[in-house]
C-alpha cells in the first residue's frame, strides 16, 4: 500500500491516506515506484488538493508524515511539529532543546540500584526551560528519589547544577564531555 499526505497552502499535512499498490504509473504499478509523481497526480485527480507520498517505513522523506507535520519542499522531507517554542531545527531536521538533556548514571535514592536509561524518562518543561525526570516504574518514581532531588539550569554559567538529598548545600555540575556530574 502507498501512503500520501495532503498538504495545505503552507505545506502542513492535513490528512494521510492509503492508496492501493495497483494504481498505474508511467513506470508500472505504484507499489513498485515509490515517490512517482503519477501517484501524487492520481490523488489530486481523485480527491483534489496537493499531495506528497510518505513512507510508512521511513524509507524516504525522512519520516512518515502525520497530521500537523510540515513538508519541506527544498529538502524533500517531512518535519514533525515543533514541540516547544524554544526548540530549534538541526541539520538532520530534528527539533533540539535549547539545553541538551543531561544523561548520566542514575541510582535509586532508597535502594542504591543503578538505573539504566531505559528506566528513566525525562520530559522538557517549557515554562521553566528544564528537564524533569522520573523512572518508568509503576507507579513512577519522581526525580526526588533519584540521586539528585533538584536539577537546575544555571543561565549565567550555561550549565546544569544538581543537588542531593544527603547534602543539599553540596552541588554538582553536569559535564557533557564525560556525561557525569562533578562536585563543585
Amino acid at each position: 500500500m502507498a501512503h500520501f499526505a495532503k498538504l495545505d497552502e503552507n505545506n502542513v499535512v492535513t490528512n494521510v491516506i492509503v492508496i492501493g499498490n495497483a494504481v498505474p504509473t508511467s513506470n508500472g504499478p505504484l507499489g513498485e515506484n515509490d515517490m512517482h509523481p503519477d501517484g501524487e497526480a492520481y490523488c489530486t485527480k481523485l480527491l483534489g488538493g496537493k499531495w506528497k507520498q510518505t513512507s510508512y517505513n521511513n524509507r524516504f522523506r525522512k519520516q512518515y508524515a502525520g497530521k500537523g507535520y510540515t513538508y519541506d519542499s527544498v529538502n524533500d522531507v517531512f518535519i514533525t511539529p515543533k514541540p516547544y517554542p524554544s526548540w530549534t531545527l538541526n541539520s538532520n531536521f530534528d527539533w533540539q532543546p535549547p539545553v541538551a538533556m543531561p544523561l548520566g548514571k542514575y541510582r535509586h535514592y532508597k535502594t542504591g540500584e543503578e538505573l539504566n536509561y531505559n528506566n528513566v524518562t525525562c520530559n522538557w518543561e517549557e515554562d521553566n526551560q528544564r528537564w524533569v525526570c522520573q523512572t518508568n516504574d509503576n507507579p513512577p518514581v519522581s526525580l526526588d528519589l533519584l540521586p539528585f532531588n533538584k536539577i537546575d539550569w544555571d543561565e549565567d554559567n550555561q550549565r546544569w547544577v544538581a543537588y542531593t538529598h544527603d547534602e543539599p548545600s553540596l552541588s554538582y555540575v553536569w559535564n557533557p564531555d564525560t556525561s557525569t556530574y562533578t562536585a563543585l
